[in-house]
């Protein structure tokens, strides 16, 4: 007897299809297969860097301020996350997708009044 299992397709929300890092801007956009697109200051990404070196080994993620925002490369990490390179050289937080698309501040994401908080996230 032959038997067929389905192959779980990705999860659109999580699958990026256009990552846009114009240089020297403070935005980076990132398309999502759902049909999202998320907008991210580089305040956000660096402040909440989810590397062992600004987060330390706990279970929350807390935003740190400070650190060069200007971005000097993008590469991606296996198929399910980016690694962002800053311009002062810290270039060693792994964001997944998933961790990436709870990181999105547009208006559809975080209500406009709370733009501008900088909550502890879980490490999910």
């Amino acid at each position: 007897m032959l038997s067929i299992h389905h192959l779980a397709m990705p999860d659109p929300r999580f699958t990026p299809t256009a990552v846009r890092s114009p240089w020297k801007a403070q935005t980076t956009e990132i398309d999502w297969a759902d049909g999202h697109t998320a907008i991210y200051p580089h305040e956000i990404l660096r402040g909440y860097c989810p590397c062992a070196g600004c987060q330390g080994h706990k279970v929350e993620i807390a935003f740190v301020p400070g650190g060069d925002t200007s971005i000097a490369k993008i590469e991606p990490v296996g198929d399910y996350g980016l690694s962002f390179e800053w311009g002062d050289g810290h270039a060693t937080g792994i964001y997944t997708f998933r961790y990436l698309r709870g990181l999105c501040r547009c208006d559809k994401c975080v209500p406009r009044e709370q733009a501008e908080e900088r909550p502890t996230l879980n490490r999910a």
